[in-house]
């Protein structure tokens, strides 16, 4: 009697004869290739077979991108954000607290993948015993309130102890990190920071930093708040991210980055990340706005009111901090974020804001797309390679001794999660903008999140939640 064959495992699906691109193994060709159970089961210079094929000549068939900085964690924002070709988009910067009530509201099922980072912040004003943090009971996070006193003050060593264990419960509760907003707390001393880049060191969990602003160092400097925490990741051995360097270095964004560089050079785990955009944004109620009293009225014209889309003046600047919102900031250098934006090892990332509330900041919908378009393609400042890379292997392994999850991801090889995005590398562009932020980006025809379309053909598809919640591997289940 002849032995049965074993059965062949037959692909949900094949991409068929695409340019596949592989940032972490060089792979740049035409290749087929199959899924199978959310899992990428093949790459092949031979055609394949599945139960469905979908013909990706003329594309580039990239792994999905990974927004480590995305505060729109809202189904209006992933909707942006997928026609952006993001399958995995992460807050980190600010992050949550606390984060288990944050992952359960979430509902474990989503268009794309999230996760967040244990808030300083939000650990802050409780260990503080802040009067907003009782407010605060639905679990939101904002970028605090100026009349918040626990953002200006001092923490007494009872209350750092107690800031400790808070930060510690979060990382158990499936923190991916710890995220700081320095900027929006004034009051945290430099012992306390170096406190807590003590706890993400203890505990091998990545310290994500909006830097303190340089106005707080008594020299000032847009370099000062880089050597802090710098110094911090030297003394302790954290790692260390610095979000969104041109908000941060300005017109010495090349000093900035070479501290950075020669930090990594001499063993210190540090990375960056950056947005391609000259104008930032934030909340104008928070802290960061405290010092704008009797400025000239042009710096007031910088500001642009999200909602309506108008230029501030000192008096709608007066009427907008009482009612609070979103404001855009104009007026950075294009020629320093063109040279931000080619630079390969800074990381991709958006720092998008809400759509759910509105209007919102054209990052949140058009940073990936523009890079590829705009930057790589049309002004040539980095090759697709590059680009790809910092959008896709960088963010991932950023993450994965963190979120052991992430080595799957970021990747266009057998046995990664088939989280890809397929474009038109002649068409792919932004179109969101300042005056109309919600416009989808062009060019992207299909992005799959475990092996499942959320984009296809160009349009979102309806009625579909692959997307999975991102945890810290500190997660203690109960």
């Amino acid at each position: 009697m002849e032995p049965v064959a074993e059965a062949v495992q037959v692909l949900d699906l094949v991409i068929a004869g695409g340019r596949v691109v592989d940032p972490e193994t060089g792979l740049d060709a035409v290749r087929h290739v199959g899924v199978r159970d959310g899992v990428v089961a093949a790459v092949s210079e031979s055609p394949l077979t599945g139960a469905e094929t979908v013909d990706a000549a003329g594309f580039v068939v990239a792994p999905g991108f990974i927004d480590l900085h995305a505060h729109g964690q809202d189904p209006a924002s992933n909707r942006y954000q997928a026609m952006d070709g993001v399958t995995t988009a992460l807050e980190l910067e600010i992050g949550a607290y606390p984060v288990d009530r944050w992952y359960r509201r979430r509902g474990g099922a989503s268009l794309i993948n999230y996760g967040v980072s244990v808030s300083h912040q939000g650990a802050r004003i409780r260990a503080l015993g802040s009067v907003f943090a009782r407010a605060n009971a639905a679990g939101t996070f904002s970028l605090g309130e100026s009349g918040d006193d626990t953002l200006y003050r001092a923490a007494s060593d009872e209350e750092l102890v107690r800031l400790r264990q808070l930060m510690e419960r979060g990382l158990r509760e499936g923190g991916i990190g710890l995220g700081f907003g320095l900027s929006y707390t004034p009051g945290v001393s430099h012992r306390e920071l170096l406190r807590m880049f003590e706890v993400a060191a203890e505990h091998e969990a990545p310290a994500f930093i909006h830097l303190r602003s340089s106005g707080e160092f008594r020299r000032g400097g847009a370099l000062a708040p880089f050597q802090e925490v710098i110094a911090n990741a030297a003394v302790t051995g954290a790692a260390l991210h610095v979000v969104h360097m041109n908000s941060t270095s300005g017109a010495l964004a090349e000093e900035a980055l070479a501290m950075i560089r020669g930090a990594r050079e001499r063993g210190i785990d540090v990375t960056t990340e950056a947005y391609p955009y000259t104008a930032s944004a934030s909340l104008i109620e928070s802290p960061l706005f405290d010092g704008w009293v009797d400025r000239p009225r042009e710096a007031y014209r910088r500001l642009q009111w999200v909602d309506t889309g108008e230029r501030l003046t000192p008096e709608t600047f007066e009427r907008y901090r009482s009612e609070g919102g979103w404001v855009i900031m104009h007026g950075r250098s294009e020629a320093i974020n063109e040279w931000i934006v080619g630079q390969p090892d800074v990381i991709a990332a958006s720092d998008g804001i809400p759509f759910s509330q509105g209007r919102a900041h054209p990052r949140g919908a058009g940073t990936f797309a523009r890079i590829l378009g705009h930057y790589a393609r049309d002004r040539g400042v980095l090759s697709l390679m590059d680009a790809l890379r910092k959008m896709t292997l960088l963010p991932a392994r950023r993450l994965e001794a963190i979120v052991p999850e992430m080595a799957r991801k970021g990747r266009v090889q057998v046995g990664a999660d088939a989280d890809l995005t397929i474009f038109d590398p002649e068409r792919i562009i932004d179109r969101a903008t300042y005056d109309a932020p919600d416009q989808y980006s062009a060019g992207i025809a299909h992005v799959l999140v475990a092996g499942t379309f959320v984009v296809r053909d160009g349009a979102l598809v309806e009625g579909v939640e692959p997307g999975r919640p991102l945890r810290g591997r500190h997660l203690v289940q109960e």
